[in-house]
């Protein structure tokens, strides 16, 4: 008789993939949005962070999944009260479908 296996997390919620699909910008910088964000991520099996970017307003999290950056800045609208603006910019046009890809900045800014 074989045991259920229970849902794996995702221990390693970093890739070394340098493509990136959206960026979470999270505004101004706050550890405990960090690291809900984080959390989050851990859940998901699909989602990756490709790289993290500190400015002087904030911090930048480079994700591989649209929805889930989308996903993650509501989920931080209704825990921390804020704001969410979106904007797709295009980054190219798929050589097989000749579709255009967007890549989409989600800026969550928290009330202050």
């Amino acid at each position: 008789m074989k045991k259920k296996e229970s849902p794996k997390i995702n221990p390693n919620i970093y890739t070394n993939d340098r493509g990136f699909a959206a960026i979470l910008q999270l505004r101004p910088n706050n550890l405990l949005l960090e690291m809900f964000v984080k959390d989050e991520i851990m859940r998901r099996k699909n989602a990756f962070i490709t790289k993290e970017v500190s400015t002087k307003n904030g911090l930048d999290i480079y994700l591989t999944d649209k929805r889930f950056a989308v996903q993650v800045a509501k989920k931080l609208k209704k825990n921390f009260g804020g704001t969410i603006k979106q904007s797709p910019s295009l980054f190219t046009r798929d050589r097989q479908t000749s579709k255009l890809v967007y890549r989409l900045t989600v800026c969550f800014r928290l009330n202050s």
